[in-house]
Formats: C-alpha cells, structure tokens, sequence
C-alpha cells in the first residue's frame, strides 16, 4: 500500500504550495484509517522539503515517480521515500530513501546498531543504512514483482540535520557500503547517488508494481536457505521430533488457500520445539511458501539466526524471524505458515506500552492459514503472559481454525531426562512428583549448591573456557543500575566481594553465545528457550524456604520488572489472586531458569536457610558443591 505517490512534478509541485504535509497527511487517513500525530506531521514537513531540495535538478527527469510511505507487504513497515525510474540503459531502478531527523547519535559496538534519541528517551534503535538495506532486501526476497520483473534496488539513508561522523564507525561498515549515508550539507551526493540509478522517467509505474506483486520467498532465498541446512548438525531431529515437523508439513500441503489450520505442540525443557521450529520455516522457505518463526522475545530468534548462518551479524535471513506483536495489522492469510515458537510468552498486546492490537493469538491465527504453536505452559513467567493451549483453542475456535495437537516428549536438555525437571518441580513444590532424590534417577546431572556467588561465577567462568557453553543467571531481583550509568554495577555482595551486571541492553539477544557475555548475568528474558552445558543460578530473595516450605515474596522483585507489573495494585483489591499469580511467575521462572543447563546447574541463595536446604535436598547427587 503505497500512502502518497506522484510524478516528481507533482511532489515538488506540492511541496512548492506548502501542501505537501496536508496531502500525505489526508492520504495516510484514508489509506490506513488511523489518526497521525503533530510530530510524525512535522516529520514528514522536514523530511520531504529536504528531498524537495534534493531531486529539484533538471537531470532528474520530471516523470520521474515519487512514493512516499510505501508499506512492505506482510511487515508494518514503511519505506520512507521511492524515486523510480530507468537508468541509462532503460532497466527500471528505485531508490529507497531511509529519512531521519536524527541531531546526534552513539555508536553501541553492536551490529547494526546504534543509539540515539526517539520517543521520549535514548533507545537503541537499527542503523539507518542498516534499515534502508533491510528493505530493499525484504523486497527483492520476499516480492515476486522485484525479482521477476528485474526491479533494481538501491537503498540509502539521508538525515539532514545530522552532522556527526559517530555512524561511520567501522562496525557498522559493511552497512554504509551497503546503503550509503548522506547527512546534513551532502544534499547534491545524495543528488549523484540518485541520478546514477535514475535517468529516464518511471514509465512502468515501478511502485505500483512492487506494491502490488505476489509475496512468495525467492528461488535464491530458498536455494541459499537450503544450504545453510545442509549437514547443520545444531538443527538434525530425532525421534518425535521428526514425526511433529513431518506432520506440520503435511497439515500445510494438505490445507487450502484460505481455510485455517491450527496445530498445539506442547513439550517442556529440552523437547527440542525450536529444533523443529526452525527446521520447519527453512523447509517451507525451500518450498517458496511465505512462513516465519516468530517469538515474543528478541533473544531465540537471535540466536537461532546464528546458528543458522554461522555468524552473528545481521542477513538477509532476519526477515524469517520476526516478534510477535507486528501482525496487528495483517490481512487474512497474509503468510501460508506462522511457527509460533515459546508460544506461552505471547500478550494479550503489543507496542512498547502494551497499548496496540487485540491479542496476539488472535492476530497470527488470523494472518496464516497455518499456524503452529509450541508451547509450555510451566514457562508462563509473567503476569501478562497469555499463551495457554486454552486461549489457542478459544481463537482458533472463534476464526473458524481446524485444531491437532501433539507432545514432544525430553531429548537433549538436562541429559535427556524428564527426571531431573519432575525433581526440580518437587523441590520448588510446584506440583508433587515420585522424583524425591536425584541419586535415583539413573543418570548423570550435575547439580550443585556453592557457598557463596564468588566461587559459582568463578566455576561457571572456568567451564566456559571448555566450550563456551556456561553462563550465569538470576532472578530478577536488582535494580537496573548499568542502564543509565554504564559503569556503575547491578546486582553487588559486598562481603563476597561480588559485582556484575544485568545482561539487560540490547546486544541483539545474543547474550547466549557471545563468548565475553560470560562476564554479564542474564535473566529470564534473555534465556527462555535457549540452553547451555551448565547454568549457574543466583536465587534471589523472592524465593525462601522455611522450615522445607517453599516460600515466594513478590515483593522482594525489583519494583520495575514487568513480569509482575500491577501486582501492587491487585494486591490491594485481591490480595489472595495476586500472590497465587505472583507465586507461579516466581516459581515458574526459577524452575525455567533452572532448567537452561543440558549438562548441569550450580546455585547458589541468597538466603542462608535456603540455601542449606538446597544442599540437603541435593544429597547423593552425584556431584554435590562445595559445603
């Protein structure tokens, strides 16, 4: 859906008479039906007198065509600004114009990048080049118009207010070259950089074109996703897994275009869902079926991504992993598989302030014919999570969706035995299981309790050395300190003489294999669906043992941890509903926490009583702690 589009006449035209915001605006309004505020109007007034200025050249023929706000089809992104046309040997070309009003920027050392000021606050934010490439990239993979209508491509990012060099930074490199970067005073090199794509006039009507061309993933997507599978040993299935990916594929071979299927796959740590998650989006990618991997955290689509590619940097394979929450405004059937994978983490909505959409269930059941959701319901780990095989059925129910589901039952995780979680589960008192002692249950975990937080990260740190494959986790329990003052320490034990922080800023979720990460703790949020060899687990002091009762205190979370967010106030009109909550969030996610290691888990509380109870419960593991 293209919001504006015009000859370059009519845009400078438009521009000239002082109208132009006044046009966009009015054509976002019938286009999209939704309300635009003063500061996206004032956007569009600067951006587009700055590209006023740009392409006000005779050399840039006058027919030339103009979009503005052309949205990607299934995303709910939108390009900016278009000018289309031939080049001197009469091929059609577009160039794609990533516009900011960006004064300053900071260089985060993370891979495509950066930080600066928007929406109220400093966030971390892609690269413009990073996002003009990621476009135009979307498009020639994804649009059936651009790749069989020989449609160039050419991406670039212009912030004209902007004049420092902190973009330029060598690790965002490969990005520039990929979309060069034009700032405030280079108006005529962003002319150049458009009058060496765009001779002759748009007499094929490009944008449209693209805007209206069949999505369908490209033969040299899925050729180049086909050999990235290829011998991948970090995604070979066994077992069942094998009989659910067989079967999701069958459902969509077997489910016409247009009626709805749904299938619930349910399986606890270590089942190997996102084996099968991902393998199935390679395998219907091959196939040039329109499907993605979705999850509502950042970090297993990141890492995920890695394992795939064999690296840590962006590609052209991000658009196969996307997040939940931006399907609010997708068609009917827009994509023909979506592979929900931690589908317990999904929220009633989406945005930044929990505000947009209905729910998201209800939004992927409705953007796909098929849509498979793996699931464990022990790993609800927030208030807001509603991810339940229920609240599946209830909308598949409602959107007219055919329902199957299916277990996966434990392979890898915590060597390949359900024991170990039944005992977890029996230790935590979270449901009573036949799993009292770990020295029963015939086989190898190693299950540790230290005396103290200095010897556990120290243990975990010298394993990490073997193959990068331990890491340190906790509850949330300790202020944020790191985010603002960046040398300042999160979570401290002075007579331990401990200090490390949150693992918290967006590092492009890979906190789980970056081999320095080892020296930064994660939380829930940034290892929920992955693993390591061995986890090592801070126990804070939202959970106690007294007297062998397991005890939660909501109270001791940090007070600006979204996983229990409103718990104060509903403890106030329903004391006894918000603590039963709070106790699963608590329970559940220390039992997710604990359960991130395939080899073992070292822990160590907070709370003295605790922690000897932990070591009693421990006895005749086979390798019990230091005591």
């Amino acid at each position: 859906m293209i919001v504006y589009h015009a000859t370059k006449k009519g845009f400078t035209d438009d521009v000239e008479t002082g109208a132009i915001d006044d046009v966009v605006l009015a054509a976002y309004q019938k286009a999209l039906g939704s309300r635009v505020g003063e500061a996206e109007r004032r956007a569009w007034q600067n951006s587009l007198n700055s590209m006023y200025i740009v392409v006000r050249d005779d050399e840039i023929p006058a027919d030339a065509g103009v979009s503005i706000e052309l949205q990607i089809p299934q995303t709910s992104k939108r390009v900016d600004f278009i000018i289309s046309g031939q080049d001197t040997e009469r091929r059609d070309r577009a160039v794609v114009v990533e516009l900011k009003q960006w004064e300053s920027a900071e260089v985060t050392g993370m891979d495509g990048v950066v930080r600066t000021w928007v929406g109220h606050a400093h966030r971390e934010v892609s690269h413009p080049s990073y996002q003009a490439w990621s476009y135009t990239q979307l498009l020639r993979d994804f649009n059936e118009e651009v790749q069989q209508g020989d449609i160039g491509l050419h991406a670039c990012a212009y912030l004209h207010n902007f004049t420092g060099t902190e973009l330029d930074d060598p690790c965002y490199a490969s990005w520039v070259e990929a979309a060069p970067l034009f700032r405030k005073g280079e108006a005529a090199k962003l002319r150049d950089f458009i009058k060496r794509y765009v001779k002759y006039g748009d007499s094929t009507q490009i944008a449209y074109r693209i805007d209206r061309g069949r999505i369908r993933p490209s033969k040299s997507l899925a050729d180049a996703v086909a050999g990235l599978m290829k011998g991948n040993a970090e995604f070979t299935m066994i077992d069942e897994q094998k009989v659910v990916y067989e079967r999701a594929l069958q459902m969509v071979r077997d489910t016409p275009v247009g009626e709805k299927r749904v299938l619930i796959v349910e399986g606890g740590p270590g089942t190997g869902k996102s084996v099968v998650a991902v393998n199935l989006v390679a395998r219907l990618t091959q196939d040039q079926e329109l499907s993605a991997y979705i999850t509502k955290n950042a970090a297993p689509r990141a890492v995920f991504e890695s394992r795939l590619t064999g690296s840590m940097t962006k590609s052209r394979y991000s658009n196969l992993f996307r997040g939940s929450g931006g399907f609010i405004t997708a068609e009917r059937g827009t994509f023909r598989t979506l592979v929900v994978d931690e589908a317990h983490r999904l929220n009633e909505k989406s945005g930044l302030y929990q505000n947009l959409g209905d729910n998201q269930i209800k939004e992927l059941i409705h953007a796909a014919d098929v849509t498979v959701f793996f699931l464990d319901e022990d790993q609800r780990v927030a208030f807001q999570d509603i991810g339940s095989k229920d609240e599946i059925l209830f909308w598949a129910t409602e959107l007219g969706a055919e329902v199957e589901e299916m277990e996966l039952e434990s392979q890898f995780r915590c060597n390949g035995s359900d024991g170990y979680i039944a005992w977890l589960d029996h230790v935590l008192q979270i449901r009573e299981t036949a799993n009292t002692r770990l020295d029963e249950l015939g086989y190898d975990f190693d299950f540790r309790v230290f005396d103290d937080p200095s010897s556990l990260r120290a243990a975990i740190e010298a394993k990490n050395e073997e193959r990068n494959r331990a890491r340190m986790v906790a509850g949330y329990c300790w202020r944020w300190m790191s985010k603002k003052d960046r040398a300042a320490w999160d979570i401290v034990f002075e007579e331990h003489d401990f200090r490390m922080r949150w693992n918290l800023a967006d590092d492009g979720g890979l906190w789980v294999v970056k081999p320095e990460s080892v020296s930064e703790i994660g939380c829930i949020h940034t290892c929920q669906g992955l693993e390591v060899d061995t986890i090592g687990v801070i126990i804070g002091p939202d959970l106690i043992v007294r007297d062998g009762r397991v005890i939660t205190r909501a109270e001791e979370r940090d007070r600006f941890d979204n996983t229990i967010r409103g718990y104060k106030s509903r403890h106030k009109t329903d004391p006894e509903g918000a603590r039963a909550d709070a106790r699963r969030v608590i329970l559940n996610t220390y039992r997710t926490l604990m359960s991130r290691g395939m080899k073992g888990c070292w822990v160590w509380s907070v709370d003295e009583e605790t922690n000897a109870w932990l070591k009693e419960m421990a006895r005749g593991s086979t390798a019990v702690g230091p005591t």
